[in-house]
């Protein structure tokens, strides 16, 4: 998925500091999925309301050469995306809404059918097709904690640094902290122009002119953040636990489930004499889908109950086992495991460059390592014959939202990311 390069960023001075521009940046960029692509994307913090941020953007590619149904074609990527966050409903104190949608067309998408643990890397299937999604959001901030007197979530920072919270981080869960549940809604369509290999697929029953994987459902979630900063902590923890469930209503493939948790933390070091933080941050993650039956296809390869390739105990990617593909693995059960080592620099080249149309404040150098495992059940066995990555990453914060560009090693190859945000945001 794109959400990488989809996200940029707006100069303001604080997180209570309103912007009052829209800021317009160009990009590109270039993968196996899309070939080479650039777009345009703008962006607004503030808008209506101090802690909310709004994002846009458009993107097109050059044209392809693919093979569709065994016919030599051409086929271009294009699509776009748009996202609201944080908006705080009339009449409510601590009711936040968001949303987010993804429309887009692939060249070559790749999905991994068999991604178990034991599956073979060139076991893929490549086809193009529409890839869209929607997502809404409602989360309260319970009145407990920091969530009492700052249920939005504004800080001030300065350089980059949040200022005012050096006593912050780590305390009593609940007590201290800011505590949120709430809901969101999804709704993903995948669809793929290689009509004649799905021929006897139930995908037909659904009366779709392609073959085509659609799941909606719900997450119910509950977090808890005892950091400094969310956006970039340097001491305390975040925990999140979320259930997921696509009920199989209306045009849903079929119904489906998953439970998953996940803990960071994160420990302030000593500085050396070139750097301005030094943080060792621990991530754990791990998932188990109650519905999957390993004994009963849908289909020739599919089986019954389980969730897409892109939902559920999946790993590959931007977040999770970056030296592994995008969705490399997934099966019933998943459980996975990080160390960062991230150095903020004393040397900004950017700093004080007035051209530049978002500031940044600080660079980022981070050493990586990632272990995790898919399994078909949740045994001991998800710690046995796990598979390990390394990388390094250079990180940036760009008007109050980190940009990182991650390279990562593995068995299966080399990889490289560009996203917005670190790798164990919720």
């Amino acid at each position: 998925m794109l959400s990488s390069t989809l996200l940029s960023a707006v100069e303001n001075d604080s997180n209570t500091t309103k912007c009052k521009t829209w800021i317009f940046l160009p990009y590109a960029f270039s993968s196996d999925a899309t070939g080479f692509a650039g777009g345009i994307s703008t962006m607004r913090r503030s808008l209506f309301q101090p802690q909310t941020r709004f994002t846009a953007t458009l993107f097109t590619g050059l044209p392809q050469d693919v093979t569709i149904n065994e016919q030599p074609d051409e086929a271009t990527f294009s699509g776009g995306f748009i996202s609201f966050s944080d908006y705080k409903l009339p009449y409510t104190d601590r009711l936040f809404f968001s949303f987010m949608a993804f429309k887009s067309y692939f060249p070559k998408n790749r999905y991994y059918i068999d991604g178990s643990h034991t599956s073979n890397k060139d076991d893929v299937y490549i086809s193009s097709g529409d890839s869209d999604f929607f997502t809404t959001t409602f989360r309260y901030t319970l009145p407990i904690g920091e969530g009492v007197d700052n249920p939005e979530g504004l800080y001030r920072l300065e350089g980059g640094f949040c200022v005012g919270r050096e006593d912050c981080g780590g305390g009593v869960p609940f007590i201290t902290g800011r505590t949120s549940v709430g809901i969101r809604t999804f709704s993903q369509t995948d669809n793929t122009e290689n009509t004649e290999m799905w021929e006897d697929s139930i995908w037909w029953e659904n009366g779709t002119s392609r073959p085509t994987w659609n799941t909606n459902g719900v997450r119910f979630f509950l977090t808890h953040d005892n950091t400094d900063l969310d956006i970039n902590p340097s001491r305390g923890y975040q925990f999140q636990v979320q259930y997921s469930k696509d009920f199989g209503w209306g045009d849903s493939l079929q119904s489906w489930d998953f439970l998953e948790f996940k803990y960071n933390h994160y420990f302030e070091l000593d500085t050396f004499s070139f750097t301005k933080q030094n943080v060792l941050a621990l991530s754990l993650w791990t998932g188990y889908s109650f519905s999957w039956d390993n004994d009963t296809e849908i289909s020739t390869g599919f089986d019954a109950h389980r969730p897409p390739m892109w939902e559920g105990a999946r790993l590959g990617g931007f977040n999770r086992m970056r030296g592994y593909d995008q969705d490399r693995f997934s099966d019933k059960a998943a459980l996975y495991a990080a160390a960062e080592y991230r150095a903020i620099i004393d040397y900004n080249p950017l700093k004080d460059i007035s051209w530049i149309p978002a500031k940044v404040d600080w660079f980022q150098v981070v050493l990586f390592a990632e272990a995790g495992r898919v399994h078909d059940q949740y045994t001991i066995d998800l710690v046995n014959d796990m598979k390990y990555d390394a990388g390094i990453s250079l990180r940036a914060m760009v008007s109050e939202l980190p940009i990182r560009f991650d390279v990562a090693t593995s068995e299966e190859g080399t990889y490289l990311w560009l996203m917005a945000q670190h790798p164990f945001d919720f």
